[in-house]
């Protein structure tokens, strides 16, 4: 099978061939820290975080880089006398590393600070002059600029002409030869921190935000990597810029474009004027991290996902099903019997007796199609809605067994098995463990005393709890419904 991506640059699906087979090179857009992370900036990393994890299951290495953007306009215009820029960007960055960990966001290989990559933004800036593409401002303020009509591949990414794109806001228009140019190094202003600006060939200042990751990309992956990723909001200009930046520098730069959807809430777009502005720390606080994770992943990475309340309560009950299924298989299974049914099938080795994770080819197909996730998970589905079947038969152990190997390693390649409960689910489910088996084991004692209405009341006001009860020939289980 042939691992195929939406290239937004060739607006089409293309088969993916990295330069490299052992290590796949990828560059994602992260935050810019001037305030903390809302759920849509989740969903993007998650989507890839997805691509990572599919990625390192197709050709084991992955060079993932994601970038922090610590030094911008709304990082300065956010501070306060009381927390200077540089410290809210690092407790904003705390943020996002909170909320990307509390989902099982793997942390990136390597997470660079913009403001640690200056001289590099400066080389590819004096680059750019020297090759005719760039030009310090007339008027001596420090500020450089990109010329957009020096460089004919302009607006190859969104397919648009220069004439019909917006000007560029991002710094002083009195100084550009064209509205769309844009700010490469932005000369030190009146009022900013002297802490925010760094010396240069022409003057103090600081970089413009889209020379950063141009930079920062050049350092960690080299001048030509695989993919280069981001929320489609940052097709432009962001991205726009960066490839023609890096291009005109004579870097060979990203080989693939791969952009995800946005978030909306209840079909708007999220606003705090609306006040649907859905921060990550607060949805994290009120519901399963695993929860979190599978609504979010359960739409097409480049899909609008529309958040609302059904969203959560579906996500909890397709996993629940998924538990309910781990844990019914885990307790009746027995491994020497499903050892010799599974051998003949390779799902188990039969010489050394070790299960070995097997992905479904209907799973890998989905996944190889642009990451289709929604379809991968209706494989898993169907995998969970085979084992109960077989559960329920009691008379297929090699069914229930290959089931439950293929639900672990799908789940393992999605996430859904390692994601922390930020609540401290942990210590919470060990007590509530131990009070349900003391109602069971008093339910036991009033069924063995024939005081049948003590064990019926014992039984309902489990069951009023939520939760339901198993009795097999091992003994009675638990679980919570849903």
């Amino acid at each position: 099978m042939t691992l195929r991506l939406y290239d937004t640059r060739a607006q089409q699906l293309r088969d993916f061939v990295p330069l490299d087979p052992e290590n796949i090179t990828m560059y994602v857009c992260g935050p810019t820290v001037q305030s903390g992370p809302h759920i849509g900036h989740v969903r993007a990393a998650l989507s890839f975080d997805l691509l990572r994890r599919w990625l390192r299951h197709r050709f084991g290495r992955v060079t993932f880089v994601r970038n922090v953007t610590d030094i911008d306009d709304k990082v300065l215009a956010n501070a306060t006398d009381a927390e200077p820029w540089w410290a809210l960007a690092f407790r904003m960055e705390q943020q996002f590393t909170a909320a990307y960990a509390g989902v099982g966001i793997l942390p990136p290989t390597y997470e660079p600070r913009a403001t640690a990559s200056i001289p590099q933004m400066q080389e590819i800036v004096a680059a750019l002059i020297e090759r005719g593409h760039a030009y310090p401002a007339p008027d001596g303020s420090g500020d450089v600029y990109f010329d957009v009509r020096s460089w004919a591949e302009y607006g190859s990414l969104t397919h648009q002409s220069v004439d019909a794109m917006e000007a560029a806001e991002d710094a002083d228009p009195r100084g550009k030869r064209a509205p769309q140019d844009f700010a490469l190094w932005k000369g030190a202003k009146p009022g900013e921190p002297a802490d925010a600006t760094w010396q240069s060939p022409w003057g103090a200042g600081r970089p413009g935000w889209h020379i950063e990751c141009s930079a920062m990309s050049k350092r960690y992956l080299g001048a030509e990597f695989d993919i280069h990723g981001g929320g489609l909001d940052l097709r432009f200009p962001h991205h726009e810029n960066e490839l023609a930046q890096s291009t005109a520098a004579g870097d060979a730069f990203a080989r693939y474009w791969v952009h995800n959807g946005l978030v909306t809430v209840d079909g708007q777009k999220m606003s705090k004027s609306l006040g649907n502005f859905t921060l990550a720390a607060d949805v994290l606080a009120a519901r399963d991290p695993l929860v979190v994770r599978y609504a979010l992943a359960a739409a097409h990475y480049r899909s609008s996902l529309d958040l609302s309340e059904s969203s959560w309560t579906e996500a909890e009950a397709a996993l629940g099903r998924i538990r309910t299924f781990i844990e019914r298989a885990e307790r009746v299974a027995e491994r020497a019997p499903a050892q010799s049914a599974l051998a003949a099938s390779g799902v188990v080795d039969a010489e050394d007796a070790e299960y070995i994770p097997m992905l479904p080819e209907e799973f890998a197909r989905a996944m190889d199609d642009d990451l289709g996730v929604p379809q991968a998970l209706a494989v898993l589905h169907d995998r969970v809605r085979r084992g109960n079947q077989a559960l329920d038969s009691a008379d297929a152990p090699g069914v229930v067994e290959r089931s439950l190997i293929e639900v672990r390693a799908m789940i393992a390649v999605l996430g859904l098995d390692e994601a922390p409960d930020a609540s401290g689910g942990g210590a919470t489910a060990s007590a509530l463990d131990a009070l349900v088996q003391e109602m069971i084991t008093q339910r036991a004692q009033a069924r063995a005393d024939k005081d049948w209405a003590a064990a019926d009341r014992i039984r309902d006001a489990i069951a009023a709890a939520g939760i339901t009860l198993e009795d097999t020939p091992a003994g009675t289980h638990w679980s919570i419904d849903g």
